[in-house]
């Protein structure tokens, strides 16, 4: 027992013994700078300094670009092309059954199993059966003032010619889902959020330009498209982006899939906003989202 004392006291006073770091001047001996220390503080901040740095690591490969690089871990850029080429092959998909159709409707008459039964004779004749009267051509007074009104309708228009301009441009639902909150300017929510599951596609409510499409930090993969009648729509949080900026888009056209990116997202959902003239306006009033 005494034995097992002693070397608890000596084991203690290796660790808690303080020792004394100097610094000195080579030349003059002067002292710089120095401190206490002993083994067990040795021990606690080396501990410390371990924990810090696998955590910065850890939290490092975690949340950038960094973990890309590690084996296991798929490339962004990877999944944003993958996406892309599968929308693509599904619209070749598309156009290759209407080749089809259109060339199995077609064989018929170039195999000659589907014969022309029109003859000159024939055409004559049909012709003077569709022959039409000309005196059922001969307009009525309300025909006329019914035309009269028309024309002048179209001569001197209620609306102005920048109301028909915005009248012409025709929005459609970038997504369908259920709308988790809606434009409410007093709450600066410029916007409409819709939930839908992740990778569901993200189209174009109308044709126009991209003219950004990029990430940002609070609000993820953001893709901003340009309209007609300067009109501006804006799809934020988005998975991946499958436009980029310059590429001309048409209404309908996917641009990008549903995620849940960016610092500021509440899970996976489309931030829409439509903006008219550089400033915001609800799109309820342009879009049906039903």
């Amino acid at each position: 027992m005494a034995e097992s004392k002693q070397k608890k006291r000596k084991l203690k006073h290796k660790l808690t013994d303080k020792y004394r770091l100097v610094l000195l001047n080579e030349k003059t001996f002067e002292e710089r700078f120095s401190f206490k220390l002993s083994r067990l503080n040795v021990f606690l901040l080396g501990g410390i300094f371990s924990g810090i740095l696998i955590a910065g690591t850890i939290l490092l490969i975690a949340f950038t670009p960094i973990k890309e690089y590690i084996p296991g871990y798929s490339s962004s850029k990877l999944k944003r092309e993958v996406n892309q080429l599968t929308y693509e092959s599904d619209s070749l998909q598309g156009r290759l059954e209407v080749l089809e159709n259109y060339a199995n409707a077609i064989r018929p008459v170039l195999t000659g199993e589907i014969s022309d039964s029109l003859t000159v004779d024939s055409i004559q004749a049909l012709g003077t059966r569709t022959k039409i009267d000309e005196r059922t051509l001969d307009a009525s007074q309300q025909d006329s003032l019914f035309r009269q009104k028309v024309e002048s309708k179209d001569r001197f228009p209620l609306l102005d010619e920048a109301l028909q301009n915005k009248a012409k441009v025709v929005f459609f639902a970038p997504i369908t889902g259920t709308v988790s909150q809606t434009f409410n300017s007093d709450n600066n929510h410029f916007a409409i959020d819709i939930v839908a599951k992740v990778g569901t596609p993200v189209k174009a409510v109308a044709d126009g330009t991209v003219i950004f499409s990029e990430w940002t930090a609070e609000t993820g993969y953001v893709i901003v498209i340009k309209h007609a009648n300067n009109f501006i729509s804006v799809y934020k949080h988005n998975g991946t982006l499958l436009r980029n900026q310059g590429d001309l888009v048409q209404s309908g056209e996917a641009i990008a899939s549903v995620g849940s990116t960016g610092e500021l997202t509440t899970g996976p959902h489309l931030h829409f906003e439509l903006w008219s003239d550089g400033y915001a306006v609800n799109p309820k009033n342009y879009i049906d989202f039903k």
